[in-house]
């Protein structure tokens, strides 16, 4: 029999929140049958700390939805997405961009600190007009809407490390993240657009499959609701090099820890 609660679990790159209670339910059979819920959903190519409400924990809903979050994810620089991440169809690119300038992006993180307006991605379920606003961009329509905006409040944030990734290891990483994804989310389309892009890079950079691109890892604390892939997009655009989310890990939700996190 299972317990009324909350469980930490682990959800992995590819699953869809959802995805992560059908395995629960599949590997732990107590849960077979109660009434589960999540509380805060994870992108399918996040991965980290995802609550999960158990019986009558689920009465209780709204208390976890409003908890503090802490992440650490990863900018990648050159390249922009309709979704923010890797997960979407390239929308701009540039050429082989140099090692971002690390005394910019501090600067740049110094005035995103505090309350800020964010507004909702593109591509996620944010409803407008009775439709979440990915169904409004799948259909094109996307510009026949105001896209809506939330106060959120970023209480910490900062440039832990800068890294390099050659083009034929960046190329065969995000490829096995897009089809580690479950279900509808444009996957052929999305990495025959990803396989394009790659063969015009090395065919235009001088230095072929040992041209390199550059990562920038960062640690955020955020109240609820704050979009990480967001965030990379903003940065991105306001340096005047596009970026995109390359890989992002929630690593705290409240009290709740992924060190802790059932896997």
């Amino acid at each position: 029999m299972y317990m009324d609660g909350i469980l930490n679990l682990y959800k992995k790159i590819g699953e869809t929140p959802l995805g992560r209670i059908e395995r629960l339910r599949s590997e732990s059979l107590e849960y077979k049958d109660a009434t589960l819920s999540y509380a805060g959903r994870l992108d399918p190519v996040a991965e980290g700390v995802m609550l999960v409400l158990v019986g009558e924990e689920n009465k209780n809903r709204e208390k976890y939805l409003g908890l503090e979050k802490e992440y650490e994810f990863d900018v990648l620089w050159g390249v922009e997405t309709d979704t923010y991440d890797v997960l979407g169809k390239i929308t701009a690119s540039g050429e082989v961009i140099a090692e971002p300038d690390k005394e910019k992006i501090k600067k740049l993180l110094e005035r995103y600190k505090g309350k800020i307006k964010q507004k909702y991605p593109p591509y996620s379920s944010q409803p407008v007009k009775g439709r979440p606003l990915f169904e409004w961009a799948r259909d094109g329509k996307i510009d026949q809407i105001e896209i809506p905006e939330k106060e959120i409040e970023i209480k910490e944030i900062s440039l832990v490390s800068q890294s390099e990734i050659s083009a034929g290891d960046l190329k065969k990483k995000i490829l096995e993240n897009i089809f580690s994804v479950k279900g509808d989310f444009r996957q052929e389309e999305i990495a025959s657009g990803w396989n394009v892009f790659f063969a015009n890079f090395t065919k235009h950079s001088t230095q072929n499959q040992s041209a390199k691109f550059y990562l920038s890892t960062f640690h955020a604390t955020v109240t609820s609701g704050a979009y990480m892939r967001g965030l990379a997009d903003s940065f991105g655009k306001e340096l005047g090099v596009g970026a995109i989310a390359f890989r992002i890990l929630r690593t705290r939700v409240g009290e709740y820890k992924v060190g802790d996190s059932l896997r």
